[in-house]
């Protein structure tokens, strides 16, 4: 059912389905201690389509691939394509530290296999959204080199209607696992000058394997957490490892004033069934006052 505007906000004008680090293997491979990253995307998607939302897109931050062989990138466009026409969504590719652009561009794109950095502008009805490459050949390592950033430049002169969201790999924060320290995003101060002040109202990235959140420059950013394997925060910093557990993707919603980013897991465990589409419709023909009494109030 459509939404129906019980607060102060009405419905978001574009939603975006963010999701990062698939990590897939040609040949059923397994990942490290026996990750099968092929059937944990798998089960994202299927939870994807259990919502039954209509996104305006579908992004992917980066480490589509763990090794960037050209058959899993075909076994990641087989998995994704039918889902992101079934919804009607486009589907934004972004390069991350362990894709191979030559074999990312043939495989996902479609494009001559060169070394030219991946990137992309998309106009969701109004919305910019801009994907950058954050990937450096041959190192793991994050930097956005000088064309790219005069590129993003001459984007951004323009103001789109509803804003502009960058989407990149290599978050331009801080972490507190060391590791992560070594393969940051070199050089900020030069991707903070050009943004800085323009009509960018979000950024997404990925590479952490956990979701977080901070600020840049002036302008919020979003870690998706990834489908393949997370990090087990509850460890020491410096012995934080990744578990095949806690995976998820986030959810997207941009209003006027504010962008929000929904961290959505993907669990199999067992739910309540007590607010339902009948639940809202029965809200909804009630005043704000009545709905007020019977969901408000407290008993005595």
């Amino acid at each position: 059912m459509s939404h129906v505007q019980f607060g102060q906000y009405p419905s978001a004008r574009r939603m975006i389905l963010h999701l990062s680090d698939t990590h897939l293997l040609a040949g059923d491979a397994l990942l490290g201690i026996g990750i099968d990253t092929a059937a944990n995307l798998r089960r994202t998607l299927e939870a994807v389509e259990r919502m039954q939302v209509r996104p305006d897109a579908i992004v992917f931050t980066g480490d589509l691939t763990d090794l960037g062989e050209p058959d899993a990138y075909r076994v990641l466009r087989d998995a994704v394509e039918p889902v992101a026409e079934r919804l009607g969504a486009p589907i934004v590719w972004v390069a991350g530290n362990h894709d191979e652009r030559p074999a990312l561009r043939r495989g996902l794109l479609d494009l001559e296999p060169t070394e030219e950095p991946v990137t992309g502008v998309w106009d969701l009805g109004g919305l910019r959204l801009v994907a950058l490459d954050s990937t450096v050949p041959g190192w793991h390592h994050g930097d956005l080199d000088a064309g790219q950033l005069a590129w993003l430049a001459g984007v951004l002169e323009t103001p789109a209607p509803l804003g502009t969201i960058l989407a990149l790999h290599h978050p331009p924060l801080p972490s507190h696992v060391p590791l992560f320290d070594i393969l940051e995003l070199r050089e900020q101060s030069r991707f903070a000058d050009v943004i800085r002040g323009t009509d960018v109202r979000a950024i997404l990235a990925g590479h952490l394997h956990y979701s977080t959140s901070g600020m840049f420059a002036g302008i919020p950013v979003s870690v998706a957490a990834a489908t393949c394997y997370t990090m087990n925060l509850t460890r020491p910093a410096a012995s934080v490892n990744g578990m095949d557990a806690g995976h998820s993707f986030h959810l997207v919603h941009v209003y006027d004033e504010t962008i929000t980013h929904a961290v959505v897991p993907v669990i199999d465990a067992p739910t309540g069934d007590y607010f339902s589409e009948e639940w809202v419709a029965r809200m909804a023909a009630m005043t704000p006052e009545e709905r007020l009494e019977v969901f408000s109030r407290k008993p005595v």
